[in-house]
C-alpha cells in the first residue's frame, strides 16, 4: 500500500495584506479518502484549494501533492480540478470542451467514457453557452475527470444544481470514488458532507477547528431535539425549566426542545406533562455540529488525529 499522502499541508498561510486568509493549516490526506471541507463564508476553504492546486503562492509553509509540488502533479495528470471560477469557452460544444482538455494530457481517459461519467451524453452536443447552471457543472465535472487523475478537488460542485441533479452528480461521483480515487470537495451543503464524505475538516478564520468522520463531528455537539404535541401554548414558558433543556420553539401545538440530557429532559416531561404526545427524539444533525463548531470562539488550533469516534474531532 502506497503511504506516501495524497496532500500533505504543512504550516499553511496565506495574507493578503492584512487579511490572513489561511491561518497555519496543518492537513494530511491519504490515498482513497473522500473528504468535505466545510466552513461559513470567508474561512478560507478557497484559498486552501487555491494553494494545495497551486494557482496561489503561500506566504509561508508549503503544500506537496503526492510528495512533489502540485505543478509537477498537475502537469502529470494526477489531479483533476472543478473549480468555482473554471470556465470553458463558450462557442463550443461540451463535447469539444472535454476533447481539448484530453489533448493537453499524457493518458486521458477517452472523452466518451468522461461524458458518461459526468452524464454529460444528453448535452454532448450542447454550446456550452446555451448551458444552463446546473448543466455547466456536469460539463466542469467531465472537464474535471477526462485526465483520469488519482485525485479530484471540487469547490462547490452542486452549486446551481437542483435536487435531482446533485443525486445526478453525487450517484456519477461514487463511480470515481469506488475506484479508489481520491476527492476533496468543499461545500455549503451540510447534507452532502455528512453522506459522501469519509471524513471532514471545518475551517474557521483560516484554521482547521474540527477533523474527524461525519458521526464524530456530528457528536460534538453534544445535544439531541425532542419534539412532542399536546402542550398548552400557555404553559410553553415552564418547559424551559426542564432539566437539559438549551432551547425551545413552538409553533401552535408542536414543540421542538433542544437538550443536552436527553434522558433526563424526556422523564421530567412526561411526568410534569402527560398530555405529551408524538413524541421524537432525534440526535444532533450536522447542521447542528457546524453551528456549534463554528460558534465557538474558544476553540483551539492545533489538529489532532483521532482513532476513537470523539477523540480529537476539535482540533
Amino acid at each position: 500500500m502506497n503511504e506516501t499522502p495524497v496532500i500533505q499541508l504543512r504550516g499553511l498561510r496565506k495574507r493578503f495584506g492584512a487579511v490572513t486568509a489561511v491561518d497555519g493549516v496543518d492537513l494530511t490526506i491519504r490515498p482513497g479518502e473522500v473528504v468535505a471541507l466545510l466552513g461559513p463564508n470567508g474561512a478560507g476553504k478557497t484559498t486552501t484549494v487555491d494553494l494545495l492546486l497551486g494557482l496561489a503562492t503561500p506566504t509561508e509553509g508549503d503544500a506537496r501533492l503526492f510528495g512533489t509540488d502540485p505543478r509537477s502533479a498537475v502537469v502529470d495528470g494526477r489531479v483533476g480540478a472543478m473549480l468555482q471560477g473554471g470556465a470553458l469557452l463558450p462557442d463550443v460544444t461540451v463535447r469539444e470542451a472535454v476533447a481539448l482538455v484530453a489533448a493537453a494530457h499524457r493518458r486521458p481517459m477517452p472523452v466518451a467514457e468522461a461524458l458518461r461519467r459526468a452524464r454529460c451524453e444528453d448535452i454532448a452536443t450542447r454550446r456550452v453557452s446555451k448551458l444552463s447552471g446546473g448543466q455547466l457543472q456536469r460539463a466542469r465535472f467531465a472537464v474535471a475527470v477526462v485526465s483520469d487523475p488519482d485525485l479530484l478537488v471540487l469547490d462547490e460542485p452542486t452549486a446551481a444544481m437542483d435536487v435531482e441533479a446533485r443525486h445526478v452528480f453525487w450517484s456519477s461521483m461514487r463511480e470515481f470514488t469506488d475506484a479508489g480515487r481520491t476527492v476533496v470537495f468543499a461545500t455549503h451543503y451540510l447534507d452532502e458532507a455528512d453522506t459522501f464524505a469519509d471524513r471532514i475538516v471545518i475551517l474557521r478564520d483560516g484554521r482547521v477547528v474540527a477533523d474527524g468522520t461525519p458521526a464524530a463531528v456530528k457528536a460534538t455537539a453534544a445535544t439531541r431535539t425532542v419534539r412532542f404535541a399536546g402542550i398548552a401554548e400557555d404553559r410553553h414558558v415552564a418547559l424551559r425549566g426542564l432539566p437539559g433543556v438549551v432551547g425551545l420553539e413552538a409553533r401552535h401545538d408542536a414543540v421542538t426542545l433542544r437538550t443536552d440530557r436527553s434522558d433526563d429532559t424526556l422523564r421530567a416531561l412526561l411526568t410534569a406533562f402527560p398530555e405529551a404526545h408524538d413524541l421524537q427524539v432525534v440526535a444532533s444533525t450536522m447542521d447542528d455540529a457546524f453551528l456549534a463548531i463554528t460558534a465557538d470562539r474558544t476553540a483551539t488550533t492545533t489538529t489532532s488525529t483521532s482513532t476513537t469516534e470523539t477523540e480529537g474531532v476539535l482540533a
